[in-house]
């Protein structure tokens, strides 16, 4: 509350309208803040998001690499460009919050992708046993946006947050039936 020895702006209105005024001045730190999270856990949640898109990227990029077909390579080439863009998304929100975006993946994406060459390697590397794999991936990435949904997110960043995880889910359904479609034929 402003008091008569108050040299604020918000202290001078106070003196001068009898409000019961907040004896801060506002610096900005509020223009990007929700209810519940402030701007540092909002960055937090979006470089967890980044990291997640990071992996996909790098994950169908590997994925790619492993399979055989032009049909499957092409796909996976495409779902690694659409979390390429996810992530530059997500790394402009990130910016706008004042924060710096995360490098690189996750370790267990990194692990992840070392199973899928691993398994290249000695000849598991079946379009089937892909495909597992990769749904496995877009299972973990799913996971990943649900739990970012759940936070207290500003109106901007749930928007984009929610628009990327339907798309997470578009994948993965698309890559299960593949993968469904695979298991009958084999």
């Amino acid at each position: 509350m402003a008091t008569s020895n108050d040299p604020t702006l918000a202290g001078t209105l106070a003196q001068a309208t009898d409000l019961d005024l907040p004896t801060t001045e506002s610096r900005g730190d509020n223009i990007v803040r929700s209810e519940g999270i402030d701007r540092s856990d909002v960055v937090d949640v979006l470089n967890d998001l980044l990291e997640n898109s990071r992996d996909g990227e790098y994950g169908f990029k590997t994925c790619a690499e492993q399979v055989e077909t032009s049909k499957a390579k092409q796909l996976f080439a495409a779902r690694a460009e659409g979390c390429r863009q996810a992530g530059e998304e997500l790394m402009q929100l990130i910016r706008r919050y004042g924060g710096e975006p995360a490098s690189g993946g996750t370790a267990a994406g990194a692990l992840h992708r070392g199973w899928v060459a691993v398994k290249g390697t000695v000849g598991a590397d079946s379009e089937l046993s892909i495909l597992e794999s990769c749904e496995r991936g877009e299972d973990t990435a799913i996971a990943r946006y649900r739990k970012a949904l759940k936070a207290d997110l500003p109106a901007d960043v749930r928007e984009l947050v929610q628009r990327q995880a339907d798309g997470a889910q578009r994948n993965h359904d698309q890559i299960r039936d593949l993968r469904n479609a695979a298991r009958a034929a084999s």
